[in-house]
């Protein structure tokens, strides 16, 4: 499967600021059955972007903007192809618990199985493990399918139920949240058992006949959990799917704070709004009118008259 994936981010701020220092992981990551076949990135106000690899083989994006700007505005668009996962087995052996340990111990997996800032064993994340039955038995595989279904039905998906920075408690004590709480809860969970559990942050594409929960126009996360002979392997407790060929990967981590698409500090005092929209399409379908993105046409407009300005521009240089 190709896909198409647009992703607009702007910031608005009250009054001008000075200057804007960004990271970003929206870049797909190519690996396994995924390939980043493409991607393109562009911000407004215009400056130079640069690009690293984090340890853990994310794609990070980062640019400074010193000039006063009322706007911050980030473009960022990709085609991935996504091959068919194999098809999991119903279950494992219940041996493999022990080949499990074994694995974990010898490998470079220690940060997947400690706490982390969003993904910590609070008294209240341990409340669930009795009503969810998190414990070990029968084999990993169906442990984790199990989990999955049970925290699914466990917590009502509301949008702006919580915040990106709100801790875990919020969403278990409420038994509401979004995508990014289902996923911290099972992460802790799954670490609870001694498996390791890693945080993906990306998107998932919409079928009219597939009941998501997760809304269009959004990115999405989910959890990879390690399981023998079978390496990571990814679970969506928000739509009580076996992550495949419609989940397309940015980025890992421990969890959130590894990975949010944006992050950055502005030189300034201003308060500011920010605006997402995400679209993620078959790449042979024809795209969706631009109307349906976060103010597409004034974006647009915006633009067209900045090139224009700036070609402006440069033909007075040239003539003097």
């Amino acid at each position: 499967m190709f896909y198409s994936i647009r992703h607009l981010t702007r910031f608005r701020y009250k009054t001008p600021v000075s200057e804007s220092l960004m990271e970003l992981r929206m870049h797909p990551r190519t690996e396994g059955g995924q390939r980043c076949l493409s991607f393109q990135l562009s911000v407004d106000p215009r400056t130079r972007v640069y690009d690293y690899r984090d340890y853990l083989g994310n794609m990070v994006h980062h640019f400074d903007v010193p000039g006063q700007h009322r706007e911050l505005k980030i473009v960022a668009e990709a085609l991935v192809e996504i091959e068919p996962a194999l098809e999991l087995p119903d279950s494992l052996e219940p041996s493999d618990w022990d080949d499990l340990d074994q694995q974990a111990a010898a490998g470079d997996y220690w940060e997947m199985l400690m706490p982390s800032q969003f993904a910590q064993p609070t008294a209240a994340l341990l409340s669930l493990i009795e009503p969810l039955g998190v414990r070990r038995r029968d084999d990993p595989l169906s442990f984790l399918r199990e989990l999955n279904s049970a925290i699914y039905k466990w917590f009502e998906y509301v949008p702006k139920a919580t915040r990106v920075d709100s801790p875990i408690d919020h969403a278990i004590e409420a038994r509401k949240g979004v995508c990014q709480d289902f996923a911290h809860i099972m992460t802790a969970l799954v670490r609870h058992v001694k498996i390791p559990c890693r945080y993906v942050s990306g998107y998932v594409h919409r079928l009219s006949e597939s009941h998501d929960r997760s809304p269009e126009g959004a990115s999405h996360a989910w959890v990879e959990a390690l399981l023998p002979g079978l390496g990571w392997v990814g679970f969506d407790p928000t739509n009580n799917l076996i992550a495949g060929e419609r989940h397309i990967r940015t980025a890992i981590g421990r969890d959130y704070a590894d990975v949010p698409p944006t992050k950055g500090i502005f030189k300034g005092k201003s308060e500011s709004e920010l605006t997402v929209s995400v679209r993620v399409a078959l790449s042979d379908a024809p795209p969706p009118p631009e109307e349906v993105l976060a103010a597409p046409a004034e974006w647009q407009a915006e633009t067209a008259a900045a090139e224009a300005e700036q070609l402006l521009q440069q033909q007075q240089q040239q003539q003097q």
